[in-house]
């Protein structure tokens, strides 16, 4: 007796395409380029159809998938951030938005070193990856990168040197003027800015806009003039003590991390000033580590590097596709209010 079987009762039937897109609720076509990392979808349609991927158990045939679309669906990530304090959210960001289009990341740390990265690039290369995207610890342009053979690429945090590349960065003249503004709503009228070097990007930044938001308001900086020092609690200290010798009645201090601002809180207690009463207290970075250890917990200023991260990831992606983008991209930071500068608020 010839003929097709059917599955028994103790048999499943192999999950499809068109039963994860119809889970997602999006057409077989829309479920195919979303796991493909293909077309120009939303972020939480790619998600949604990811999710059902993963709720109904669907494996494409990875091999196929690639020699059909003449693609690896592996993408590199060069940092040059070893602690990870900056480069981790960035590609815990990149990874949200590339895995929904089922594409793999490889993580390679430079350690600063230009030969490492040139090391780096020759073996991501020689695993004909699709993609690359370039992170680090700082926020300077930085020289772009010299390949043998050409992949997209995009950098995320510290932009591009060349304006003809992609690059997407957080928005440090957007965080200093929200910093600014949020102390003028509370009243403050006398802010003084504690900051890291003269000579990276991220402290000259944020401290000229800082002064522009307070000439705005037809203020000048307490003492005069932003305090340049390192990125330290010791610095803080220093720098806070400084302030305050500059320009006894401060009523606020911005600092250019949190890191120095939990510094310049020990500051102001050594001084007698209660914070926020007598001086309000506001960091950068919105490192929870630091910012909830800060006496009291830390106003701060979040630059959103989970969706820097991820907003490279989609660009890589239309940048496979096809349709690359140039130039900068900017995205929002955020002020998130704890009781250095309103007390009673929680983080």
């Amino acid at each position: 007796m010839t003929g097709t079987s059917r599955p028994t009762a103790g048999e499943r039937r192999a999950v499809t395409l068109s039963d994860v897109a119809a889970l997602a609720g999006v057409s077989p076509g829309t479920a195919s380029k979303a796991l493909n990392g293909r077309g120009h979808l939303r972020p939480e349609t790619r998600e949604r159809v990811a999710e059902a991927a993963e709720k109904l158990g669907f494996h494409p045939n990875e091999a196929a998938r690639s020699l059909l679309s003449g693609r690896t669906y592996t993408v590199g990530l060069i940092t040059t951030d070893s602690v990870g304090r900056f480069s981790l959210p960035v590609l815990l960001g990149a990874e949200d938005a590339l895995g929904a289009g089922r594409i793999s990341v490889f993580l390679c740390d430079t350690r600063g070193d230009s030969i490492r990265e040139q090391h780096y690039v020759r073996t991501l290369l020689a695993r004909r990856i699709d993609g690359l995207i370039v992170t680090g610890r700082r926020t300077d342009a930085r020289s772009p990168l010299v390949l043998p053979s050409p992949v997209p690429v995009v950098y995320a945090f510290g932009p591009s040197a060349d304006e003809r590349d992609a690059s997407v960065v957080p928005d440090d003249a957007g965080g200093a003027r929200l910093a600014v503004e949020h102390l003028l709503a509370t009243g403050r009228r006398r802010v003084a800015h504690v900051t890291g070097p003269a000579h990276h990007a991220a402290a000259t930044v944020r401290a000229a806009h800082a002064e522009r938001a307070l000439s705005d308001a037809g203020l000048e900086l307490a003492g005069g003039r932003a305090l340049f020092g390192e990125w330290s609690e010791a610095w803080g200290r220093a720098g806070t003590h400084a302030a305050l010798r500059a320009a006894p009645d401060v009523d606020a201090v911005f600092c250019g991390s949190d890191q120095i601002a939990r510094g310049a809180a020990d500051a102001l207690r050594e001084a007698g000033r209660r914070v926020p009463e007598d001086i309000a207290l506001v960091g950068y970075n919105n490192w929870q580590v630091m910012a909830a250890a800060t006496r009291p917990p830390l106003t701060t200023v979040d630059m959103s590097l989970t969706e820097v991260g991820r907003t490279a990831a989609l660009r890589l992606m239309e940048a496979i596709d096809g349709r690359p983008a140039h130039g900068v991209e900017v995205v929002p930071s955020r002020l998130v209010v704890r009781d250095s500068t309103v007390a009673g608020q929680q983080g």
